[in-house]
């Protein structure tokens, strides 16, 4: 990244965690759901996808840190 000081930079790695974090699981729960009424399983696919969307968010966040940071 070229200027670090800029204010954008730490507005764009903000909405980026943010968007990692809250996407992830919004989106487990959704499709969770949706599996769930689909095949008449009520708990079962919500709780499997929004445990999937938290690891999907959490490794997208750790992944987005680290190229922001420079760390490998």
């Amino acid at each position: 990244m070229k200027n670090k000081d800029s204010p954008f930079y730490g507005m764009a790695l903000t909405g980026g965690i943010t968007s990692n974090l809250v996407g992830g699981p919004l989106t487990g729960f959704f499709l969770g759901k949706w599996l769930d009424d689909l095949f008449s399983t009520k708990p079962l696919f919500l709780v499997l996808a929004l445990l999937l969307g938290i690891v999907a968010g959490t490794y997208g966040t750790i992944h987005l840190v680290r190229k922001y940071t420079g760390d490998n």
